[in-house]
C-alpha cells in the first residue's frame, strides 16, 4: 500500500485504492512489462523511446490505465462481487428498488427469487443444486460427491477445495498439475485430455487458511455443501453379552462368617 500511495503522490499515478486491489505484484509487473515495452498504459500507442514515452503520457494526462481494457479486471476487487458479472454492470444495476421508500415492516410485496448455482468450469447455471451437480458431473465429469467420499473430507474442507478450485479456474490454471494457460478454454482442454478432473493435488495446497473464503461473493454452491454422510449410517459396534455367574450359597453359613458384612446379615 505504501507504495502505491508514493505513486499516487509523487508521480500523480493512480491505479486505485490499496484496499480495492488484489494480486499487486503481478499488476505492477504488468504495468512494468508495459512500459519497458515503451507503450504507454492508457492509450496503448508504443513509442519509440522512454522519453518520449514519458513526454506523452505528462502531455496528453495518460498517467492512469485504461478502463476498457478488461486484462486488468482481475486485479480488482469489484469483479468479485458477483459472478459472472463485470465491474460496468455491477456498477450499472439500479438499486433503487432497495431503497426504503415505505412501511419497512410490509412484506406483501416480497418475492423469493430462485438460487442460481454456477458451475465450477463453465458459465452454465442451474437453479437446484441436484441440477449442478448433475451438469458437472454429466458435462465436466467432476464428481464432488465422490471426492468427499474418497477423501473423507468434512465439511471445512470441502470448503476450502470449492474455494481453491474456483480461485485457480479463475486463473486458467489446472488445479490437478498447477500449470498455467493462456484461456480458460485451453486450460480446461488440458484437465480433460489429461484426466485431472477428478486429480486433487496433495492436501496441504488446498487445504489453508486462505480458502475459506470464497472467490466470487454469494457463491451458492457452497451452501449445497454437506457435513453428514446422508443414507449412509455410522457402523454400531454390540458387545457380547457377559454371563453373569450367580454366587454360591450353598454353604450359607460358612459365608456368613467369612463375609466382612457378616454383622449386617440378621440371623
Amino acid at each position: 500500500s505504501s507504495l502505491l500511495n508514493h505513486m499516487a503522490r509523487e508521480h500523480s499515478f493512480s491505479i486505485g485504492l490499496p484496499d480495492n486491489i488484489v494480486y499487486c505484484d503481478e499488476f505492477l509487473d504488468t504495468l512494468q512489462n508495459k512500459l519497458d515495452s515503451l507503450q504507454c498504459l492508457y492509450c496503448e500507442k508504443t513509442f519509440r523511446d522512454k522519453t518520449t514515452l514519458k513526454d506523452h503520457m505528462r502531455k496528453k494526462t495518460h498517467r492512469r490505465i485504461n478502463a476498457n481494457n478488461h486484462d486488468y479486471d482481475r486485479f480488482y476487487v469489484i469483479n468479485y462481487l458477483e459472478l459472472g458479472k463485470t465491474w460496468e454492470e455491477v456498477q450499472s444495476e439500479d438499486d433503487r428498488d432497495l431503497l426504503d421508500d415505505g412501511d419497512e415492516n410490509d412484506w406483501s410485496d416480497w418475492r423469493a427469487h430462485p438460487v442460481s448455482v454456477v458451475c465450477l468450469f463453465c458459465d452454465h447455471e442451474s437453479e437446484t443444486m441436484d441440477q449442478i451437480y448433475t451438469h458437472m458431473k454429466d458435462t465436466h465429469r467432476f464428481d464432488l460427491h465422490l471426492l468427499k467420499t474418497e477423501h473423507n473430507l468434512s465439511f471445512y474442507q470441502q470448503v476450502k477445495l470449492v474455494n481453491f478450485i474456483r480461485r485457480q479456474i479463475h486463473q486458467s490454471r489446472c488445479y490437478g498439475c498447477q500449470e498455467k494457460f493462456g484461456s480458460r478454454a485451453d486450460m480446461l482442454h488440458h484437465i480433460v485430455s489429461k484426466g485431472h478432473v477428478m486429480n486433487l493435488p496433495e492436501m496441504s495446497t488446498w487445504d489453508q487458511p486462505q480458502y475459506y473464503f470464497p472467490t466470487y461473493e454469494n457463491d451458492a454452491l457452497l451452501c449445497a455443501l454437506s457435513d453428514t454422510d446422508g443414507d449412509e449410517s455410522d457402523e454400531m459396534s454390540h458387545s457380547e453379552d457377559v454371563p453373569v455367574i450367580a454366587e454360591d450359597i450353598s454353604n450359607l453359613q460358612a459365608l456368613k462368617q467369612s463375609s466382612i458384612l457378616n454383622q449386617l446379615l440378621k440371623n
